[in-house]
């Protein structure tokens, strides 16, 4: 099955819904004029394989004309250019949402009218009508927000009317949407919420708000507080050049919020039509709802909604096969990614961590911090967390207790990186060699190692693992301290610990909410912003350019020393599996095509801010697949034990933590059978 065919390469397979914002050319009154530009962004639209296609309010009519709204011939000109677009939309494919005034009994209504395929699905008319500083919609509008189970005539059919409607496909679960119009979202109480607690996951306002100094700031806090608020996608178009400049002006602003999230968003004050198009995880907004107990509950205060909404189904021709993917994935979800925000943000997530320890050493009362340093990337960054704690306390450094403790396997490298480190920081630094107590063990064991025999099995790792933890344990109890634990987020994930007397186990596990990907980007903040003198940055920089090795086993006859990314996959893969599992639930075949865009190619996206070239990776489907595959059965099925048994330590991404006191709470005997197959099942083994 080829890559056009196959449902895997089909967005609409995992839930997404292609929405864009038009800002047609339009013409003041000249409903003809205007209508043709509507046209001309549907088949611009229809050709880009758009689903859903939002304009601004009253763009049949245009909005700035004041008392021409209650002119019989203008609105005769409106029916009959809704008419045209009914036609025009028989070969299109997007779902059209456009606004104009339409008659009913004796009043005229500011309205939304969906068109598709032909068909007028319907009408929504405006709730909350402006009647101050420059708008006086009361003068010709009646509110529409008493307007429920009525119908309308248009275009010589009978179409349900009413604010109580929302628009379902029938042939693709989670395209669904509900309308407000303009004000209404500026509304304390904007019908959209009912709307979306009825069960829309995308909600769509079509505004002709004029523009002035600040408007355009106001008008994405309020589309980003909607999404997030309603736990849904938030759509927006309002009117640009064509309407009427007597006393306002205005820009064309479009945007498309997702649960809080800028997707995408217009260039404003364009002369020219523009679509700004994205595409919409509905399967994302599915499962947060569906954990979120609040919004269920305001389901509930609500009166259930669901009930009382007309739902208007429709079939939606929509385009299949892989038509790509217009949205930005961050390859990297736990680490920040808002350039003019990263020093904030690094800033916060470090001192997440730095706050919570110096809580814990009040708390305790301790006089050391012990922590081993083994020259890798999780115990520097405990180590740079503790030092951070000190200096903000004003103890001296030298409360923290380091040791480097060498194996079978530790390599001159890492060895050098530690003692670099422990001089660096000012610490208390003290290096206890393990192998003769290990090999005093192996002995006693009578593994076969102790003959001379090169078997390195897992025994043999963990004796060496369980003896640095045993130390730890006791150097505490000696100096009247605690033991800082060093294992980091991804391995709690991953299962790659020792579990009980080994790394999985401490006093405090300060690294326990972070990843690994984040531990990189963090210390390489650290030595980009000063946050040290420049010995402490050069021995970090050190750090940040050794491979990860847990260096349990001795090199091979090649001189290659045991690569932990070799056995468990790319820790960049892990993170992303991870972020996706538990922060939005989704299921492996949904992973992998979010990942497959993400990662497929190097030049496309952005990455994080200063980001080396030299790490700038890129994966196919197949290894995506083979790492998720593992991924998959170490996360469900393998690890939670050892992630039941966790000690305390801070929450820092809204990504998630693995805590069984917080966010993942999970059996240790479940099988992961039900992600296997989904996963063999949905996803190809190659492009």
């Amino acid at each position: 099955m080829s890559a056009k065919t196959h449902p895997f390469f089909d967005m609409h397979t995992h839930g997404f819904v292609r929405v864009a914002t038009a800002t047609p050319r339009s013409r003041t009154a000249d409903v003809r004029y205007s209508v043709q530009g509507i046209i001309e962004q549907a088949e611009a639209a229809h050709a880009g394989h758009v689903d859903l296609l939002l304009f601004p309010e009253l763009c049949v009519s245009s909005y700035a004309i004041d008392d021409l709204h209650m002119q019989a011939a203008l609105l005769d000109a409106v029916e009959a250019g809704i008419e045209t677009l009914r036609k025009a939309s028989e070969a299109l494919t997007p779902v059209l949402v456009v606004g104009a005034p339409l008659r009913r009994g004796g009043r005229v209504y500011n309205c939304a009218l969906v068109i598709a395929q032909g068909e007028v699905l319907g009408a929504v008319p405006k709730s909350f009508l402006p009647n101050y500083r420059e708008y006086y919609e009361k003068r010709w509008f009646a509110r529409g927000n008493a307007c429920r189970n009525l119908w309308l005539s248009v275009a010589g059919e009978e179409v349900p009317f009413g604010v109580d409607l929302i628009f379902a496909a029938d042939n693709l679960p989670g395209f669904t949407f509900g309308i407000e119009i303009c004000e209404d979202f500026w509304s304390p109480t904007p019908p959209g919420t009912m709307a979306a607690l009825a069960g829309a996951n995308i909600l769509l306002n079509l505004s002709a708000s004029n523009i002035t100094i600040g408007k355009a700031d106001e008008r994405h806090l309020l589309c980003r507080a909607s999404s997030a608020r309603n736990v849904c996608a938030y759509a927006y178009s309002a009117s640009g050049f064509g309407e009427s400049t007597t006393d306002l002006s205005w820009d064309g602003q479009g945007m498309v919020y997702e649960l809080g999230d800028l997707l995408v968003e217009s260039v404003r004050f364009e002369l020219e039509p523009e679509l700004c198009v994205t595409d919409i995880d509905t399967q994302r907004i599915r499962n947060e709802r569906m954990r979120m107990g609040t919004f269920n509950d305001a389901a509930e205060d609500a009166g259930r909604p669901e009930d009382s909404y007309r739902v208007i189904g429709f079939e939606h021709d929509h385009t299949p096969g892989d038509i790509g993917l217009v949205r930005a994935i961050r390859r990297f979800p736990f680490v920040p990614n808002r350039q003019d925000k990263l020093d904030e943000d690094c800033y916060e997530a470090f001192n997440i961590q730095v706050d919570a320890l110096m809580r814990r050493m009040q708390a305790t009362g301790t006089k050391a911090l012990v922590i081993g340093i083994s020259g890798g990337l999780d115990s520097t960054h405990a180590l740079i967390v503790a030092a951070k704690a000190c200096d903000t306390l004003g103890l001296p450094r030298t409360t923290i207790r380091a040791y480097t403790m060498p194996g079978f396997a530790t390599s001159d490298g890492t060895k050098a990186n530690a003692w670099k480190l422990m001089q660096a920081f000012g610490v208390t630094a003290e290096e206890i060699d393990i192998r003769p107590a290990a090999t005093q063990m192996l002995t006693d064991m009578q593994h076969p190692f102790a003959d001379g025999e090169p078997v390195h099995d897992v025994t043999f790792e963990n004796v060496q693992a369980g003896l640095r933890t045993d130390y730890l344990f006791r150097l505490a109890n000696h100096h009247k301290g605690f033991v800082i634990g060093t294992g980091d987020l991804s391995e709690l994930a991953l299962g790659w610990c020792t579990y009980g007397v080994g790394d999985q186990m401490s006093h405090y596990a300060v690294n326990s909410g972070v990843p690994k990907t984040l531990i990189q980007y963090l210390i390489r903040w650290c030595t980009r912003t000063n946050q040290f003198d420049a010995t402490c940055d050069a021995a970090l920089e050190a750090v940040l350019a050794t491979e990860i090795s847990p260096e349990l086993v001795p090199a091979g006859a090649d001189g290659a020393i045991q690569s932990t990314e070799s056995i468990i996959g790319p820790y960049e893969l892990n993170d992303f599996f991870l972020h996706h599992t538990i922060r939005w639930g989704q299921k492996p075949s949904h992973i992998a095509f979010l990942c497959w865009h993400a990662w497929r190619d190097a030049e496309a996206g952005l990455w994080p801010h200063a980001f080396p070239d030299e790490g700038k990776n890129a994966y196919d489907l197949a290894t995506i697949r083979s790492w998720l595959e593992k991924f998959v059965q170490r996360f469900f099925a393998f690890s939670q034990f050892k992630r039941s048994a966790l000690p305390n330590g801070p929450k820092v991404s809204a990504g998630g933590a693995l805590s069984p006191r917080g966010d993942w709470r999970a059996p240790s005997d479940a099988v992961a059978d039900v992600w296997l197959e989904d996963l063999r099942a949905n996803v190809p083994e190659g492009e």
